[in-house]
């Protein structure tokens, strides 16, 4: 029997140990099947509902760790863009309420000027 499956492993050109192994794991999963529990239906269901549920379902493991990722950033996503709008409307009330600032920042950001000034814009080269 051992001669047998070494002829069909060196005719398929399997390593011996490799086909050892394998035919080792097959009856593992052959003593496994032999077990009353495995044979009884409501098992046999419970295990096939389980693994249509962990692996084949629309909602399975795997999809459902990445979206907890996915929930994961958009969180701090929003805890980042709270914090930047609260620092936005704190610069605009702080436009609103002084005339100096909000001088400065139109001449920074909008190149404005008085009628008697001149405005040169220094760019630096890249």
């Amino acid at each position: 029997m051992v001669v047998d499956k070494l002829l069909y492993a060196s005719y398929c050109n399997i390593s011996n140990d490799l086909f050892l192994c394998c035919m080792k794991y097959l009856g593992i999963i052959y003593s496994f099947i032999k077990h009353p529990w495995v044979k009884n239906r409501y098992t046999l269901t419970l295990f096939a509902f389980l693994m249509w549920m962990l692996f084949f379902d629309e909602h399975d493991t795997i999809s459902q760790t990445k979206h907890r990722g996915e929930l994961h950033q958009l969180e701090e996503d929003k805890k980042y863009y709270r914090g930047e709008i609260s620092k936005t409307k704190a610069d605009l009330d702080e436009l609103m309420t002084n005339p100096e600032k909000l001088e400065k920042f139109a001449r920074e950001k909008y190149l404005m000027k008085k009628d008697d000034e001149e405005v040169f814009v220094i760019v630096k080269g890249e």
